[in-house]
């Protein structure tokens, strides 16, 4: 034949004809264009109207079939040529020659329909349609423990039919879970681990899948760890590790399968990586060191995975954790603050850990980043500070540790992130610590930037937080000297404004705080008090019945504690506020019905 065109007007000629021999000259001059100029000659056979006739002749007994299919997958590499291939009634046929006897048919059919559905909309509809998945999954299961070349190949090419069937398509990929792939790809990677085609395969498509949430319980019950571990470890190459990672990161947000990773010796590998990595200022091994110390983090969120690895303090990952702290890599600065801020997840942890001198190498730490420093360590640094404050049997000894003096650096510091800790920490300090809270809160720069804070509206958590360190600070202290310091500050307003939060534990925060100074300070703060019409707010979370109890108690002991100011007295009388009291004697909780009648007596005896 001398030419394409030639080529193209014979094969419509024998397609129906069905001469053998001249049908399988032409498909084979096709096959050879193809693979001379792949575009060129995809785009003359679909000018030519011949993708129709390949319906007719994708038959399960002819000898041409596995041709047939062979161009079909070749034209579909081109984008433009798949719908064209779901328009001309290709995948049907396709579909039913899955059910063929012969390997290359069976071959040649998963690229065709692999390439068909490759980020096509069409295709894969038309293939779900069909119900080629289902079928595809059956075959990798009948197929799954033979090992030879050709099997492996076409195992290779039907997981990546499925791949390309399902990628960014979440409904896909949930139909694949239920059909029971999982468990399917999870055997295929144990037993075919030495292929690397295959292997690549299975991890690309267990990348897709570990992102969807119904898929982790399915991993969970399959030795998926086990399996990835063991392939993990035979690996050299950075590019094939960096996959297992890839696939690694979703499935440790299970915490059933951070606990099977940790079993399987996963955190042995990466910590090996980490000492390897340790040094080299390769752009891949900064890389890897990352990965590596992220993935450690992470497994570290689960609590019973966390508790192993901890060992009472005396664990092996424990303390090569606890070496990273004071290492010159910020990527290992940052993953030990972390590591020891997951690790102080329950109050065991958190004593020993400072009873074991944690603190300082955290403070030290922190000296080192105060000027000029990273951010994300700091605030590591500090999350982990924060969560060891919780016990009450730590306060005293991390502030006499020079914890807040560490801490108080980082005033200056622009980063919400490192505010929010910031803040975090000390209120934690500061719990029940009375001459601590005493010392910050007659701190005037402490206290003039957090009534500064309070207006950061861009960053809730600042704002809460800086409120309710303010209140903490109050009530902690009881201190006149504090609440002088708040009030001068400019701080009552904001513990007002907290009094109408829609958290109630900073609602009650905030009127204990107020309560505190109307009763240690009131001349002091009556006139903040007025201009900020506190008087009306309590009144309205009087009368709201939406109102926890315990809301309705600390503004009625506020309210008797303003009597003492003439101006605020008078407020209360205009607002009627005996009437709404009176009602609350019958309240259902015996606190705010005693309080009420307290209350009642007061407003009556000062009226």
């Amino acid at each position: 034949m001398d030419n394409l065109s030639d080529a193209l007007k014979k094969l419509k000629i024998t397609a129906v004809d069905r001469t053998e021999d001249s049908l399988e000259g032409c498909l084979d001059y096709l096959l050879q264009a193809l693979t001379q100029n792949n575009m060129e000659t995809s785009e003359k056979i679909q000018e030519s109207g011949i993708l129709q006739l390949f319906e007719t002749l994708l038959i399960p007994q002819s000898p041409c079939t596995a041709k047939v299919a062979n161009i079909i997958a070749e034209v579909a590499k081109n984008e433009f040529m798949r719908t064209p291939c779901v328009d001309a009634g290709l995948i049907s046929p396709l579909v039913q020659l899955l059910n063929s006897k012969d390997q290359e048919v069976l071959l040649q059919t998963g690229r065709a329909l692999g390439n068909i559905c490759y980020d096509s909309h069409e295709g894969r509809n038309a293939v779900d349609q069909a119900g080629g998945a289902q079928i595809v999954i059956d075959h990798l299961r009948s197929l799954c423990g033979r090992t030879d070349p050709a099997n492996e190949k076409l195992l290779t090419v039907f997981c990546g039919m499925l791949m390309n069937y399902s990628n960014e398509n979440d409904s896909l990929q949930a139909q694949l879970i239920n059909m029971g792939v999982i468990p399917t790809l999870v055997s295929l990677l144990g037993i075919h681990y030495q292929n690397a085609a295959l292997t690549e395969m299975c991890l690309v498509a267990f990348g897709n899948l570990a992102e969807l949430e119904s898929s982790k319980e399915q991993f969970a019950s399959t030795n998926i760890a086990e399996e990835m571990v063991k392939l993990f470890q035979k690996q050299t190459e950075h590019d094939k590790r960096e996959m297992i990672f890839e696939v690694l990161a979703p499935l440790a947000e299970n915490d059933a399968i951070k606990l099977q990773l940790v079993e399987a010796g996963l955190v042995e590998c990466l910590l090996q990586i980490v000492q390897q990595k340790v040094d080299s200022d390769k752009e891949d091994d900064i890389a890897e060191l990352k990965t590596a110390s992220d993935l450690m983090v992470l497994l570290l969120l689960g609590d019973e995975s966390m508790q192993k690895l901890f060992e009472g303090g005396r664990g092996n990952v424990f303390q090569r954790v606890l070496s990273w702290i004071p290492s010159n890599n910020h990527q290992l600065q940052l993953a030990g603050a972390l590591a020891i801020a997951n690790f102080a997840r329950n109050d065991g942890n958190c004593i020993h850990m400072v009873d074991n001198g944690i603190v300082e190498k955290l403070t030290d730490l922190l000296d080192r980043h105060v000027e000029d420093g990273n951010v994300t360590v700091q605030h590591a640094a500090l999350s982990a500070l924060r969560n060891l404050a919780i016990p009450v049997v730590n306060k005293a000894k991390m502030l006499e540790a020079g914890v807040t003096e560490a801490v108080l650096k980082f005033l200056k510091s622009e980063m919400p992130p490192v505010q929010f800790k910031l803040l975090g920490t000390l209120r934690m300090l500061i719990d029940a610590q009375a001459e601590a809270a005493e010392q910050l809160g007659k701190n005037i720069k402490l206290v003039e930037r957090l009534v500064e804070w309070c207006e950061a509206k861009d960053h809730a958590g600042v704002m809460g937080e800086s409120n309710r360190l303010l209140s903490a600070l109050i009530r902690h202290s009881k201190s006149k000297d504090v609440i002088k310091t708040i009030v001068q500050s400019g701080g009552i307003k904001h513990l007002v404004t907290m009094a109408t939060s829609e958290h109630v534990i900073m609602q009650n925060e905030a009127l204990v705080a107020l309560a505190l100074i109307a009763a240690l300070e009131l001349d002091t703060a009556e006139k903040d008090l007025e201009s900020t019409k506190l008087v009306q707010i309590l009144h309205k979370l009087l009368i709201d019945e939406r109102s926890a109890p315990e809301i309705k108690y600390n503004s009625m002991v506020l309210i008797c504690a303003l009597m003492g100011s003439e101006s605020l007295h008078k407020e209360v009388q205009d607002l009627a506020f005996l009437d709404v009291v009176s009602k609350l004697r019958s309240h259902e909780n015996k606190s705010v019905a005693q309080q009420a009648s307290l209350t009642e007596q007061r407003l009556t005896v000062e009226s």
